[in-house]
């Protein structure tokens, strides 16, 4: 066990060391340390070398990926690539191009984030998944069919929408949960309530329609078979052994979840006012703090690895077969 997951742990430095390349080369090709300089400095008349004092002291003066200045190995070493990306490796995400420290940031805005994601995410997983099974346990009725078409009607829709009609019925109109804002504690409950009610139900048509299509391929199985043969009931052939058969793809997709509930939701903390690290995100890819947008990229992609290596370990527990 501890041999594999070492392995899987090497094998992930080429992937985050391919990401954080990618992501330096998108973010440059449209945005230039000249062009950074003169949004943080805010001044209205900013001079050469005002910026060129603030490259120097952010480290953006040194070349993106190769230093010709320098001879050897220090061609490769010396580059804003090369020493960013090491203290990322070693989680010293330092200070953004603002002034603030990185560190501290994530630590404040994951309560807020997970305040909203953990509820989302539980109450969703569980509804998606009772809501398949007992569409599985009518499959071919008018309720599977219902179901089916309002699912689609669901997934058809944007997101956006379901924020602004929830924004406008229970927030403007009936005046039931505050619009936007947050608070820590029991008092912040009316703020993050419309904010996971919308979570869960903007997704309730691509989770049951993919649950249903899991647990369809495993009620003809040879095992299902047997357990009806032995007189079992079909609630408890479906929410027994169909289930725990249906888990292996079941954590596969739960594992594209992980990052977000750390990362919080990019639209909904945006839209709700919510100070999570998904607003945390666009507000620094709104002013062009690159310290901040290489923290979140690395830091996401990271937890991502995490999440696969856990979902593995995990199979060994549903499906013995399994061995690492």
């Amino acid at each position: 066990m501890f041999a594999y997951i070492l392995r899987r742990l090497i094998y992930a430095i080429p992937i985050l060391i391919g990401v954080n390349l990618i992501t330096f080369m998108l973010f440059f090709m449209v945005n230039s340390p000249d062009d950074m300089a003169r949004v943080q400095l805010g001044a209205k008349q900013i001079t050469p070398q005002m910026i060129q004092a603030w490259k120097e002291h952010r480290g953006y003066d040194k070349p993106l990926f190769i230093n010709h200045n320098e001879e050897g190995i220090s061609m490769l070493t010396e580059t804003l690539f090369v020493t960013e990306s090491l203290k990322l490796f070693s989680f010293d995400f330092g200070i953004s191009d603002s002034n603030r420290n990185i560190g501290s940031d994530i630590q404040e805005r994951m309560g807020p984030s997970l305040a909203i994601a953990l509820p989302t995410f539980m109450i969703a997983l569980i509804t998606n998944i009772s809501l398949a099974l007992i569409l599985v346990l009518f499959r071919g009725s008018v309720l599977d069919s219902t179901m089916m078409i309002l699912a689609v009607m669901i997934m058809s829709i944007s997101g956006l929408f379901y924020i602004i009609a929830g924004q406008v019925l229970f927030s403007k109109m009936w005046h039931w949960v505050p619009i936007s804002g947050y608070e820590s504690g029991w008092n912040g409950i009316s703020f993050i309530l419309l904010p996971v009610m919308i979570g869960v139900f903007s997704g309730i048509g691509s989770g049951v329609r993919w649950y249903r299509s899991i647990f369809l391929e495993q009620i003809n199985q040879d095992y299902v078979r047997t357990a009806r043969a032995k007189g079992l009931s079909e609630l408890r052939v479906l929410f027994v052994h169909v289930l725990r058969n249906g888990m292996l793809p079941i954590l596969t997709g739960v594992v594209v979840v992980i990052p977000t509930l750390f990362m919080g939701s990019l639209i909904m903390e945006s839209f709700f006012g919510i100070p999570g690290l998904g607003s945390y995100t666009i507000d620094a890819i709104s002013s062009q703090d690159f310290a901040i947008v290489k923290a979140m990229v690395f830091l996401g992609s990271m937890l991502y690895i995490v999440g696969l290596i856990l979902t593995d370990i995990s199979y060994t527990l549903f499906d013995p077969r399994v061995k690492l």
